[in-house]
């Protein structure tokens, strides 16, 4: 065994030998380094004259780059998110026309029409109807409505609103009723016009326009400006705010004013600020549509037609402890 060991040995000496001598002699150059860039462009021209550029590195470096050159929107002249490409408005308005037919088609259309903003809904609000106590000696206790109805579409309704107020075992001291168109001018506010019939204290009856909606911060508005048939102009401004303490419980502070352009004698009103109401309600959802709340409201008359009431012997403001409920339907 050694003998046939030291033989093998003996043999692969020399051929090692060899082997090294032959590398020596011829060394093998190392590789040239590879210029990617113009592999690139020379890619890109062949592409350009009709070839196909190879499989490789370079190509994949190419589609990399156009790909991130086609994600900046950034780039001069790119198109913004928004744009529609050429082709998108190449083809007929009502292309099923072609293949079903208009007869077919049109009653298809307002239907979806119909189902995406043509609808037509309604809904009658009652936004307080209330009981409203006295906390001073002498002073009486009332009860007050306030309600709108509307239907219609987005963009035009009808719109009916209604509101007043009386003593308990007493007659209706003041009741009036609108009706209005109301146009949308913008996502959140209507322009309403219309007319507005008093019922009392006396008959008369009044041009209305004005203006709803919610403004910024969420605050509900409802201003008008109102003509009478007697010339006297009037308005009205009301505002109030949502506030919820929980998904049921809100919490609504509300204030209202009214104003006059002249005094109006019959009606004990004197120009100027003529009524200011703040108040605030809690009120309890029991269901969305059906919500008890109680309250404080101040009420009291301004200016002139404080003066008035006082010389008439009446008590020109007081506090006021409400029982109430909003509904709708």
């Amino acid at each position: 065994m050694r003998v046939a060991a030291f033989l093998m040995a003996a043999l692969a000496t020399p051929l090692s030998a060899q082997q090294h001598s032959h590398q020596s002699a011829h060394p093998t150059p190392d590789p040239a380094p590879v210029d990617y860039c113009a592999m690139d462009h020379a890619a890109k021209d062949h592409s350009q004259m009709g070839h196909e550029a190879p499989a490789n590195s370079s190509q994949e470096s190419m589609d990399h780059s156009a790909h991130g050159a086609a994600d900046d929107k950034s780039a001069p002249g790119a198109a913004p998110e928004s744009a529609l490409p050429p082709r998108a408005l190449e083809g007929p308005r009502h292309a099923a026309d072609l293949v079903w037919g208009e007869d077919a088609m049109a009653p298809a259309r307002r239907q979806l029409a119909e189902e995406n903003g043509g609808m037509r809904t309604g809904m009658v609000l009652v936004e307080r109807l209330e009981a409203r106590l006295g906390t001073e000696s002498g002073s009486e206790d009332a009860y007050l409505w306030d309600a709108q109805a509307w239907y219609g579409g987005d963009l035009d309704r009808l719109v009916i609103k209604t509101e007043g107020e009386g003593e308990f075992g007493g007659s209706v001291e003041d009741a009036e009723v609108q009706a209005l168109y109301s146009r949308a001018i913008g996502p959140f506010f209507d322009l309403q016009a219309g007319m507005r019939l008093d019922v009392e204290p006396d008959t008369r009856s009044h041009a209305v326009i004005g203006v709803q909606g919610l403004a910024p911060y969420m605050f509900h508005v409802d201003g008008a400006l109102f003509l009478s048939d007697r010339g006297d102009l009037t308005a009205r401004i009301e505002g109030e705010y949502d506030q919820k303490i929980t998904q049921r419980l809100i919490l609504q502070p509300r204030i209202e004013a009214e104003f006059s352009a002249q005094d109006i004698a019959e009606r004990e009103i004197g120009a100027g600020i003529t009524k200011i109401e703040p108040g605030i309600r809690l009120r309890y959802e029991i269901v969305r549509e059906f919500a008890p709340y109680v309250g404080l409201e101040y009420e009291a008359k301004l200016g002139e037609t404080a003066d008035i009431a006082k010389a008439a012997g009446k008590d020109p403001d007081g506090l006021k402890v409400l029982f109430g409920l909003r509904a709708w339907f």
